[in-house]
C-alpha cells in the first residue's frame, strides 16, 4: 500500500510518496480501497506548519 506522507513542515516538496503498512480493521470496521482523495486547506496549513500536528502524518 502507498500513501503521501509529510515528515517535516514546508512546501509541496516535503510530500513523499512511500510504502506504508496496510492497516488491519478492528471489530465492526471495514478496510476500503480509495481511488482518489481530496485535500482541503487545513491540510495545507498542517504541511506548512501553520497548524501544528504530530509528524509524520498522512494528509487526506
Amino acid at each position: 500500500m502507498h500513501a503521501i506522507r509529510v515528515h517535516q513542515v514546508g512546501g509541496p516538496e516535503v510530500l513523499r510518496y512511500e510504502s506504508v503498512e496496510r492497516p488491519s480493521p478492528g471489530a465492526g470496521q471495514a478496510l476500503v480501497q480509495l481511488e482518489a482523495t481530496g485535500i482541503n486547506f487545513l491540510e495545507v496549513y498542517q504541511r506548512t506548519g501553520l497548524y501544528h500536528v504530530p509528524l509524520p502524518f498522512t494528509p487526506g
